[in-house]
């Protein structure tokens, strides 16, 4: 049984903000950036590519919920989701999970190193080919 079936079972302790029946919302214990939250269904479902439509619903309606409260209780202005699907994305745990990432000015996570030049001929094709 994988750590977050554990943690949903209570059989090991976690840090529960909020849960419902589809999904529990806890702190992740390696704290990326000061209440970093981690937003799991309860049904084990290894990555986003097997969510149905309902626990996917109900996940980012208590990434919503938990972003408020860390919004009011830390009083933070800004935030990050992030779903690592897959050992080529850095997942560790396969029970999908959400992070939800409050962000600080002094944090040092940089999401930011994209290139924002568009190149319309690769965008042309990879759209055909998405279209098909």
């Amino acid at each position: 049984m994988c750590v977050f079936c554990k943690i949903i079972n209570k059989e090991i302790p976690a840090y529960t903000l909020y849960e419902n029946d589809y999904v529990i919302c806890f702190l992740d214990i390696s704290q990326a950036t000061r209440g970093h939250v981690l937003v799991v269904p309860k049904k084990h479902e290894q990555d986003i590519f097997s969510l149905s439509d309902k626990y996917a619903e109900e996940i980012m309606k208590a990434a919503v919920k938990v972003s408020n409260i860390l919004r009011e209780k830390l009083q933070i202005k800004d935030i990050n989701l992030l779903n690592n699907s897959g050992s080529l994305a850095g997942q560790t745990v396969m029970h999908f999970h959400l992070h939800v990432l409050p962000r600080y000015v002094d944090d040092e996570i940089n999401f930011h190193q994209v290139d924002h030049e568009p190149n319309f001929e690769k965008l042309d094709e990879l759209y055909s080919i998405l279209t098909k």
